[in-house]
């Protein structure tokens, strides 16, 4: 970190952090419901199942993959932001099976509050993942904000008869999830008192591009990438999309080190409870309830939940027949 960084802790420039500070996701489809948005029938996925990315068709062998993703700093050093929101906005073309091609730079910057040479970090930042990634990263837009918030727009190709999407899951399919949860709590304590974890930044800026490819040569259809809206709520969407339930094996989901501790000493993010007050409803528990808190936690930049069996990742759970309760954890 430079030392203009070490100076300016970005996380303290803003009101949330990463994706916890993501519109709930109750609040949001209240919205989206009252809309009535353009379609045509070469969209393959548009926002009726609220997948990962939206999917046109462009003949019969290729489809565009388009996504937008950005956020408030999730962690104090630029260059690692930068990178994390970066990584996290490629993962949504990656969580439909697609291969980003080409993204663009969304920066918004507090010009009079922090000087502009870290959001040349943050830039770089972005730069490296994309180039790790294979994608071209040409131009984009700025503009002057109170907030600090970085992230890409990015377009992604696709074999359209071979996507990953959240309405294709099947009762007897197991559940994978490619990456360890605690993010949320982890960055939580990072934003309170500068603190820093560097597996969850090893995790955070670990693209999912052998994942997804692991489940297409598996020939899986079903996944999505774990969020904003915690392991709970993306699994929630996912179970509503294709019309099953499902069960989750608390003890067998991972952790990252010190997500239970920074649990125990309060270090939640108020997205994270707002996930789990969404799923309730739809959730029957044998655990205790800071377990739940923790499927619950709001990811950044998270890995893979796949229906199906990913080698090399762990089985947390399977689709089942359609209950009364949509989750069931035990």
């Amino acid at each position: 970190m430079t030392s203009a960084a070490a100076t300016y802790r970005l996380t303290q420039y803003a009101s949330g952090g990463g994706c916890a500070c993501k519109v709930p996701p109750g609040e949001l489809e209240r919205v989206l419901a009252g809309l009535t948005p353009a379609a045509g029938p070469d969209l393959l996925v548009g926002v009726e199942t609220g997948d990962d990315a939206a999917v046109v068709r462009l003949d019969s062998g290729r489809a565009v993959v388009l996504t937008t993703d950005f956020f408030t700093p999730v962690v104090d050093d630029p260059y690692d932001w930068g990178r994390i929101a970066a990584t996290n906005a490629l993962s949504d073309v990656y969580a439909m099976g697609g291969e980003p091609l080409v993204a663009v730079n969304l920066l918004a910057w507090p010009r009079e509050r922090v000087p502009f040479e870290l959001a040349a970090e943050v830039l770089r930042g972005g730069a490296d993942v994309a180039r790790v990634a294979g994608c071209h990263l040409a131009g984009g837009h700025s503009i002057d904000d109170p907030e600090p918030k970085y992230g890409l727009a990015v377009t992604g190709i696709a074999d359209p008869d071979r996507l990953l999407r959240n309405d294709s899951g099947r009762a007897g399919l197991p559940l994978t999830l490619t990456k360890p949860l605690g993010l949320g709590v982890l960055n939580n304590r990072h934003k309170a008192t500068g603190e820093v974890f560097p597996e969850a930044v090893a995790t955070m800026t670990t693209l999912n591009a052998d994942a997804s490819r692991a489940a297409l040569a598996a020939g899986l259809t079903c996944a999505t990438d774990v969020t904003g809206f915690g392991l709970l709520g993306h699994l929630y969407k996912l179970c509503r999309a294709s019309g099953v339930s499902a069960v989750v094996d608390a003890a067998a989901v991972p952790y990252l080190d010190g997500a239970r501790e920074a649990l125990a000493e309060g270090f939640v993010p108020g997205g994270s409870r707002r996930n789990l007050d969404w799923v309730r409803p739809h959730l029957a528990s044998e655990v205790a309830e800071d377990e739940l808190v923790l499927l619950a936690d709001a990811q950044t930049s998270g890995g893979l939940l796949v229906a199906g069996e990913v080698p090399g990742h762990p089985v947390v759970g399977e689709l089942v027949r359609g209950s009364e309760a949509t989750i069931a954890v035990r």
